[in-house]
């Protein structure tokens, strides 16, 4: 019976038929084989997560899927997390892209360290989904990134040659409509998913944030500002913080990223988790991909504050 159920895949109404008994009693052997010892079942996962920690935070946020770093890397140096985590994120990617897909990806710390650990994609675009930040080598900026993703998936690449802030509205609206930055904004309507960091209203933690003089960071902190996804920023409740960085900033729009089927976040450290509640409760993420250290006190965030209801339930 074990061999028919766990080797052969039949099922126990199946067995039961074969053997003559009740698919109770099947279910009763089965469970009777385990507690002895005659079957044994061990997992063999692809990367160090930890699997208790995944299905909590899922389903405490209504994800799709939620990956979390095992607890060991708590010990870890903050540019080691950095590598795992964007690993783990590579991993996934690989597993689930086809080549019906086009890829957005945001620039970020974590997810250049992702694009860093792909090895293997299908053919279908990539697509820079906001500016550079001033100051960053080049290694480091998103449009390296976006050709290291496509070095590896021979798919067409969407970059964007231009800085993520600028000093007015003006400004970003011609750059907006230069031949090449105006094609990578064409596809944003086009994408099916797309990988994004979750960064915190603080220095350090955020690429807008750090990319803003102190009045400006003061001003959009007093709005209630706690996290930022793309140069999108959002209050303690996920909803959106209209300020005037909306109109300077070369990034794909709030709307347009909360229209891609799939969107995968990557927010890691017990220092963001404030701003990966606010972003995960915004309703616009479907994966997230994460760390013990985040997950520990995203679980008490959203026990302290349940999402509500969905309608009709």
């Amino acid at each position: 019976m074990a061999r028919r159920f766990y080797v052969q895949g039949h099922s126990k109404l199946e067995i039961a038929d074969e053997f003559g008994v009740s698919r109770f009693k099947v279910a009763r052997m089965l469970d009777s084989a385990r507690e002895s010892g005659l079957v044994r079942i061990e997992f063999d996962l692809p990367a160090p997560v930890d699997v208790e920690l995944c299905d909590e935070v899922r389903r405490a946020y209504r994800l799709d899927r939620a990956l979390v770093l095992e607890k060991s890397s708590m010990r870890e140096p903050k540019e080691v997390v950095r590598r795992r985590v964007g690993a783990l994120a590579a991993r996934l990617l690989e597993e689930i892209a086809v080549p019906e897909d086009v890829i957005g990806m945001s620039w970020a710390r974590s997810v250049n360290a992702m694009t860093e650990a792909i090895r293997t994609l299908p053919r279908c675009p990539i697509v820079q989904l906001c500016g550079v930040q001033a100051g960053m080598d080049m290694r480091g900026r998103s449009v390296e990134t976006v050709s290291r993703v496509t070095s590896v998936s021979g798919g067409d690449a969407y970059p964007i040659f231009g800085p993520l802030v600028l000093p007015d509205q003006r400004t970003t609206e011609i750059l907006r409509h230069q031949p090449g930055i105006a094609e990578t904004f064409a596809q944003f309507g086009k994408l099916t998913k797309a990988v994004v960091s979750i960064g915190a209203w603080t220095s350090g933690e955020s690429t807008v944030y750090d990319a803003l003089d102190d009045a400006e960071r003061a001003a959009i902190a007093a709005r209630g500002a706690t996290a930022e996804v793309a140069a999108r920023l959002f209050d303690a409740a996920g909803t959106p913080v209209s300020t005037g960085l909306t109109h300077h900033v070369l990034a794909i729009s709030r709307e347009e990223l909360v229209a891609v089927p799939e969107v995968i976040a990557i927010g890691y450290s017990r220092p963001k988790a404030e701003a990966v509640d606010a972003v995960l409760r915004s309703g616009m993420v479907s994966t997230l991909v994460t760390d013990a250290a985040a997950a520990e006190p995203l679980l008490e965030l959203a026990r302290a504050k349940p999402l509500p209801p969905l309608p009709g339930t």
